[in-house]
This record gives C-alpha cells, structure tokens and sequence, in this order.
C-alpha cells in the first residue's frame, strides 16, 4: 500500500525534472539574445517573453504562464510568512489575522522599497568588484542569493552530516543504513557538499 509520503517523493522528482528542463529551454534562449545568464530570477521575465514572441499563440500561453506565475508566487508567500505569523501568535499573544495583518503589511513595505528602487530612490553601491545600481533591491539580493541560501544550505548539509545521527537520516531517507548508497550520500553531505558551498561564498564574495 503506497503511503503520502511515496506521493510527495514523486512530486518533489517531477519538480526537479520541470527545474532541469525549464533550464534547458531558457538558457539557450539567454545565450542567442546575449543576455546576462547571472541575472538571477529576473531572468524569467527577460528570456520568457522573447521565447513566447517567437512561437505560435504566444500571446495566450505567455499570459497563462505569468498568470499561473503569480498565483504560484501567492502560494509560495503563504508557507513562507507562516513561521512568522506563528511566531507573533505563540510568543506575542496576538490573534492569527493580526499576526498576518502585520506580517503581510511589513513585507509588502519592504516589497514597496525594492520597486522603489528602480526609480527615484536607487542608488549605487559596488560589490565583489560589480557595479550595483538598483539600492535596496540589489542589497536584498545580495543577501538572499550570497549569504542566506549558501550559509543555509551549508547549514543543513552540516545539521544532516554531523548531528543527526545515522540511523535518523537513514530512516528518513528509506535506505539501509548499511548500503552503499546511503555510505556514499553520508560523505557527500559531510565533506563533498559542505567544501563545495564554501568554495561557491567565497567566488560569490570575490575571495577566489
């Protein structure tokens, strides 16, 4: 009997497999048009458009995409200020609408900011060697793609590595905690995938 969490592997492999392919597409399509392909995330909304003006009916599947885009971008945004909201209702003793009151209303604040940036409250600044010229915006994403997704994921890699013990990632793995595959993903995610998140800050950083 296949249980909920053989369907969450399933789609968590199918999401994977849209990542790769979604990458095969629209990298080539940044290298034809001379696009910068460390744009970050942005790069959807630069590549995506030439591609979908260059097929048939592009106009009605390139609106469906960036419809269902934003309702992704809304879904994501829920499960991303539900540790907040549970913070502010289990420590502050505030109600869960306005725990999410205030915490909608500061991120919209500070996504208010961000979109400011690209006008009259931009400014420039120069890190690792690059021009930056987008204020508040530039800096958050500085943050988020230089420091908190590295230094996260080099701090699950060293969490999952070097605390939990073996037979707890096995178990959630659903290896034997004897195989070879499990033996070959403990060094991995103990020596391999921390040195190579280091390495990634420091080049992101323009140390090496």
């Amino acid at each position: 009997m296949a249980s909920p969490l053989d369907g969450i592997g399933l789609l968590m492999s199918f999401s994977r497999l849209v990542a790769l392919v979604a990458g095969m597409a629209i990298f080539p399509i940044v290298f034809a048009n001379g696009l910068e392909p460390g744009a970050g995330p942005g790069l959807v909304f630069i590549s995506l458009p030439i591609a979908f003006g260059q097929m048939p009916g592009g106009l009605l599947f390139g609106t469906l995409f960036f419809v269902l885009l934003t309702f992704a971008a809304w879904t994501s945004a829920i499960s991303i200020i539900e540790p907040a909201v549970a913070f502010l209702v289990e420590n502050r003793g505030m109600g869960r609408k306005a725990a999410t009151g205030v915490v909608i209303g500061l991120a919209w604040a500070l996504g208010l900011l961000t979109v400011m940036s690209f006008g009259g409250w931009g400014f420039e600044f120069e890190f690792a060697g690059a021009r930056k010229t987008d204020g508040i915006f530039d800096i958050l994403d500085i943050l988020t793609t230089n420091f908190m997704l590295p230094l996260g994921g080099l701090a699950i890699a060293l969490f999952a590595g070097w605390v939990m013990a073996s037979g707890e990632t096995a178990d959630e793995l659903g290896v034997g905690e004897k195989t070879a595959g499990y033996r070959l993903w403990r060094v991995l995610v103990r020596f391999i995938a921390p040195a190579g998140v280091v390495l990634f800050f420091l080049h992101s950083l323009g140390v090496w």
